[in-house]
């Protein structure tokens, strides 16, 4: 048949972290002692074989209530519980999940104890990429600030919460509430966990702004770019999650500026941000880049236009060709300058195309 079997089990503790336990697996262990091990009550659930359901812990009533209830003083025996927790409020948040109050309450106390320490990196990174991938990662960030376990894992993160930005910019003042609220809207983009990591990591930099600058951040952008590969080397984390983390902090300002700059200044950008090569990652920086735009108290519906604006750019610079320049006899620095300079005139071509355009726009004249 399809079906698995297997006898029911105890845990005890025996060291430190998550692997520090003896498993016992005998006939005579009762189903309440295997349920008892469980995490939350509404995992801590059975059916007979007639139907019956056998509930020892309350988890019937917890699944009524919308609650995450731990099962027992055991679950600190675990601390890779906490982000497991967090996790599951991420993904159940949907249908009105919370923690409840003495599963948080034991959450903080384990957090406060030093036990997280002992968690190896891959295995809150394994976490933390799961929770990315919910429907509500943003939930599971805030769970993990809640009890603590941000500042112990993710300080680069946690430091952002009491920063202030410019109100007339971020109406949301708080860069930590920014973040929570980039997150929610590439959530809402983007199924991939890297570009939802990214929104998430794009304005690390504002952690290091000494108060005295507050609310400005000058030159955030490339402080952020080393918090993202300390943040992501510590965690283990894919080199494609760091990647674009740094492109988005470094190139988010710039991408909004979008038609401010100069054609010079476009090709530059473009050739740092390889997007030739690159055209996919390129496409991802531009969701962040709006996630980061629509995290902003008001502005979550707000049109983005300066996607359409760097897509644009992109094409015109394909539409040089290098094979008709070289067909010309071009060659060596020569080549390289006249190549430069045909991409530069298709980006002022395009610049002009799209300022009359959105002059047209702005004064209702397009049919």
């Amino acid at each position: 048949t399809q079906e698995e079997y297997a006898l029911a089990r105890t845990e005890r503790k025996s060291g430190s972290g998550h692997t520090g336990f003896i498993c016992a697996f005998s006939p005579d262990i009762t189903l309440e002692e295997d349920l008892i091990r469980r995490d939350l009550t509404v995992n801590a659930m059975a059916q007979d074989s007639d139907g019956t359901i056998i509930d020892p812990y309350g988890g019937h009533q917890d699944l009524d209530a919308r609650l995450l209830r731990h099962v027992s003083p055991a679950f600190r025996e675990d601390p890779l519980r906490v982000f497991r927790v967090a996790r599951f409020a991420a993904r159940y948040a949907y249908l009105g999940f919370r923690i409840a109050d003495e599963t948080l309450q034991l959450m903080q106390d384990m957090s406060a104890s030093g036990e997280l320490n002992s968690l190896t990196p891959e295995r809150v990174w394994k976490e933390t990429e799961r929770a990315l991938g919910e429907d509500a990662p943003d939930v599971y960030i805030q769970v993990l600030r809640d009890c603590g376990a941000l500042a112990i894992w993710f300080q680069e993160i946690d430091r952002l919460f009491g920063v202030p930005q410019r109100a007339e910019y971020h109406p949301e003042i708080d860069t930590g509430i920014h973040t929570l609220m980039s997150l929610r809207i590439a959530t809402q983009l983007s199924p991939k966990a890297h570009v939802r990591f990214a929104a998430l990591v794009h304005d690390l930099g504002k952690g290091d702004t000494p108060a005295s600058d507050w609310p400005r951040h000058i030159g955030h952008e490339e402080r952020g770019v080393a918090r993202v590969r300390e943040l992501s080397q510590r965690l283990r984390a894919p080199k494609d999650f760091q990647a674009l983390g740094e492109q988005a902090s470094r190139f988010h300002l710039d991408i909004h500026r979008a038609a401010e700059l100069r054609p010079s200044t476009i090709l530059r950008k473009l050739v740092k941000m390889d997007v030739l090569r690159r055209p996919e990652r390129f496409t991802e920086l531009l969701l962040v880049c709006e996630a980061d735009a629509r995290g902003r108290l008001g502005l979550e519906d707000r049109r983005y236009t300066a996607s359409l604006f760097w897509q644009g750019a992109l094409t015109a610079v394909k539409t040089v060709s290098p094979a008709t320049l070289q067909a010309k006899g071009l060659e060596g620095t020569a080549f390289i300058e006249a190549l430069e300079t045909a991409r530069e005139q298709a980006l002022h071509e395009w610049r002009e195309h799209w300022l009359q355009q959105t002059a047209q726009e702005s004064s209702g004249h397009v049919c």
